[in-house]
């Protein structure tokens, strides 16, 4: 019988991740697909939605602020930021840190639109949840994040 090289060892962690990685393509684009299919319920587009929910949560931001939690280009953000400014949602703050960088914020309208979307996405996750643990999101959260964190330095603009 002759000897074959099995290669890595089965399941090496490095193995591992990239099966994680093979998943979290699939999983966001679809995402972005159901977030573009509820358009017409509040009218947010995948990007707009991402600003409103970072401003929801962060509280008032500049767009290059935004950019860097996103890891977005600056471009890309201000257009959206822009869009979201057009339909009410967001307005521009004097910035006391920096005069030339606004602040962007959420008028109640983009307060209102963002919480019946992230409302809406968790009655769906909850039905995904299934029979997953706390413990099991846990460390999806932490592969997740330490995935996240080794990617720090690439350059998004």
């Amino acid at each position: 019988m002759r000897e074959t090289d099995p290669g890595p060892a089965a399941g090496a962690p490095a193995d591992r991740l990239a099966e994680v990685f093979d998943l979290v393509g699939p999983l966001y684009r679809r995402a972005q697909r159901k977030v573009e299919q509820d358009v017409p319920r509040e009218g947010l587009s995948v990007g707009v939605r991402a600003v409103l929910n970072l401003l929801r949560e962060q509280g008032p931001m500049t767009v290059p602020q935004m950019g860097r939690a996103q890891a977005l280009s600056r471009q890309f953000v201000q257009r959206m930021v822009n869009d979201a400014a057009e339909r009410g949602l967001v307005e521009l703050a004097a910035n006391p840190a920096h005069k030339r960088s606004s602040l962007i914020r959420l008028t109640p309208e983009g307060r209102a639109a963002i919480d019946a979307v992230v409302e809406r996405e968790r009655r769906l996750l909850r039905q995904a949840g299934g029979d997953l643990t706390e413990a099991e999101i846990d460390s999806c959260l932490r592969v997740l994040s330490r995935l996240l964190h080794f990617l720090d330095d690439v350059d998004m603009d």
